[in-house]
């Protein structure tokens, strides 16, 4: 029995595939390239949706893997509050860069770790399921406002199963291009506008198919506190560069 554990960790250990830092960096590096578009690229430019799009690929990216980390973190108090400190920080500078006029993603992930929290931790179904909502709506003032929220609830009710999570990041595709395509058709004809909607969601289906198919369950070999604090630093450093940048371009 011993034997065969150690036979499975090492099949484990040794499995190929894109570890969890790889994606979130690679999700950081999309999220960095939406960003500019909309601090810096003007909106009638071609680019402009092209790097919106390519952005899209973050958020979901970031409701997979905070339902991930909520599981496995040895401390989930830290894990919120990490969150919660990080969006306090990142508030000003992001209101200043994108010219948003809302809370910023890092108050979403947290509102959507107490989702999760009330979810695993409360178990009258009646107080579960209205705290659920309000703060499902709570995130209408936030940056992927209802939608993190409930992308967040899919995955958590699909953890440990591939194609609970595959319809998962389906029908996160399809309400976003949903929702995409009846803002469309408010400025363009409805065929056009299926077509825009239709390359707003693609970001979402590349994310299912690289965590799906690609992502080998593991942190990164060289995973520590690096990885850890860059992911939550880079946020409100790269909104605070932009802020600079549009400053001096007088933007």
């Amino acid at each position: 029995m011993l034997k065969e554990k150690e036979t499975a960790a090492a099949v484990k250990a040794s499995r190929p595939g894109i570890s969890r830092d790889a994606i979130k960096y690679f999700a950081i590096l999309t999220m960095l390239i939406n960003h500019v578009a909309n601090a810096l690229v003007p909106p009638e430019s071609v680019w402009f949706e092209v790097m919106l799009d390519i952005g899209y690929f973050t958020a979901v990216t970031m409701c997979f893997f905070l339902v991930e980390g909520y599981r496995y973190t040895h401390s989930r108090k830290n894990y919120a509050l990490r969150l919660l400190i990080f969006a306090l920080i990142s508030q000003v500078p992001y209101v200043m860069a994108l010219q948003f006029g809302m809370l910023n993603m890092l108050f979403t992930l947290f509102f959507c770790f107490l989702i999760l929290h009330v979810r695993h931790r409360i178990s009258n179904g009646f107080v579960r399921n209205l705290l659920v909502v309000l703060l499902v709506f709570v995130t209408l003032f936030c940056d992927w406002s209802l939608l993190a929220g409930i992308y967040t609830i899919l995955f958590d009710r699909a953890a440990g199963d591939r194609r609970k999570q595959a319809a998962s990041f389906g029908i996160a595709a399809l309400l976003f291009g949903l929702l995409n395509w009846m803002s469309y058709a408010l400025e363009m004809a409805p065929l056009p506008a299926l077509g825009h909607a239709l390359a707003s969601s693609l970001g979402i289906v590349v994310s299912g198919i690289v965590i799906l198919c690609f992502y080998n369950g593991k942190k990164g070999k060289k995973s520590g506190r690096f990885s850890k604090w860059f992911f939550y630093v880079f946020y409100p450093a790269h909104l605070f560069v932009l802020w600079m940048i549009r400053l001096a371009a007088g933007l």
